[in-house]
């Protein structure tokens, strides 16, 4: 169980600014964080910032925060960053080793993980075993490296702190009470933007449709994951992996409003549910304040009279069949849903570039389940490098897809 020592270590609100590095603060995600960060600056304070290429967006940030330390992956984008920023306080770095030497310097006691895909895998364990604590908002690295990240929070105590919203609405009504009540776990799903389309469409659907979630506001990939399921796929693994549970003991509600987040049925026939608008800055507040209360307006009230209808349905596994494909995997092994997971990144990728169609990326995922999910085990972050490239090299160049 990921979350089993998220007591046994706590971050002491309001006696000084916590430090805290955010991995991946050009995204999503990283910018909803600096946004908490922002509105509560006495009770925080950030020490690093990492991303990809985007140095524009990094340099205000640079600018606004003062980080102790900032790290891009691309060297160019080092080079125009550290021709343009201002601030001499800031020490800019390239590359994941250079981040993940700063975690154990950099003065910070929790580190959000907003890297996309299995690139936050390093930095991860680095960050725990820093002994940081972990706000997670990375399914993918659960997903693909279940064991190596259990081994590290055995190993280093670690305490990780899911920020997906279903896992937060699951994290936060388990809150007081025990897990052997706990009878099974319920994930909500919107649907995505195509829930409703003709099947016989969705060849034709282009990245820009896919997008665009009705919902929330998100990264291209993981609107795409959202489109085909898949997200929701990779969030079963990880829930079966953060509480330790069997995957016929969580299910999949579909909810097109996406205001239940998820919800927990006890053994007494009793389910408790967590309820918001669709707004990360709060299951990110509640990650970097747990379990000290909650942060007052961390997003906008709920009204439950001005919401309208709340409809719940049963997910057709026959048309968006990744879900169940996860299921196949979770009974197989690790190395199954290693394989599902990093299909699905280069699949996506594809499909964004132009090269596969939106009724493609399943099928593209499933096949390399298929062929070489027996045959794979993690057992490094290096593995994991390996299993991308022969991804790569035998179904994305492959002429039928």
């Amino acid at each position: 169980m990921l979350v089993k020592y998220a007591l046994k270590r706590e971050v002491v609100i309001g006696e000084r600014p916590i430090g805290v590095s955010v991995l991946g603060s050009t995204g999503s995600i990283g910018c909803s964080t600096l946004e908490v960060i922002r509105s509560n600056p006495e009770l925080f304070q950030v020490t690093v910032l990492s991303a990809n290429s985007n140095w524009e967006l990094l340099l205000e940030q640079i600018n606004e925060f003062k980080p102790r330390f900032a790290v891009l992956n691309d060297a160019t984008a080092v080079k125009e960053i550290l021709h343009s920023h201002t601030h001499s306080g800031t020490h800019v770095l390239e590359g994941e080793d250079a981040l993940n030497d700063i975690l154990f310097e950099d003065g910070s006691e929790i580190t959000v993980i907003a890297i996309v895909g299995i690139a936050a895998l390093r930095p991860l364990l680095a960050a725990l075993k820093s002994k940081k604590r972990i706000a997670l908002a990375n399914k993918e690295c659960v997903v693909a490296a279940g064991s190596l990240l259990k081994a590290a929070v055995e190993k280093y105590q670690g305490v990780i702190i899911p920020v997906d919203s279903e896992h937060s609405a699951l994290f936060q009504v388990i809150q007081g009470e025990s897990t052997a009540d706990v009878s099974r776990l319920i994930l909500t799903a919107s649907g995505g933007p195509f829930y409703r389309t003709p099947v016989e469409k969705m060849a034709t659907i282009q990245p820009a449709e896919a997008v665009k979630h009705p919902n929330w506001n998100m990264g291209a990939k993981i609107s795409v994951d959202s489109a085909t399921m898949v997200n929701k796929a990779l969030e079963l693994i990880e829930a079966c992996r953060l509480f330790n549970l069997t995957e016929d003991r969580v299910d999949v509600l579909v909810h097109p409003q996406s205001i239940v987040h998820s919800l927990v049925a006890f053994n007494d026939g009793t389910q408790k549910a967590q309820l918001s608008v669709p707004s990360m800055t709060g299951p990110i507040a509640y990650a970097l304040t747990y379990p000290h209360g909650r942060l007052p307006s961390a997003m906008a009230e709920l009204n439950l009279a001005e919401s309208g209808v709340l409809e719940f349905e049963a997910l057709d596994n026959e048309r968006f069949p990744a879900v169940q494909t996860a299921r196949e995997c979770l009974r197989a092994s690790d190395g199954h849903c290693a394989v599902f997971n990093i299909a699905n990144e280069v699949a996506v990728a594809a499909f964004l570039e132009g090269q596969l169609s939106f009724d493609r990326i399943v099928p593209f995922v499933r096949r390399a389940v298929s062929e070489f999910g027996d045959s794979f085990r993690v057992s490094s972050p290096e593995s994991l490098d390996a299993l991308w490239n022969e991804t790569r090299e035998r179904l994305f160049e492959c002429s039928s897809f």
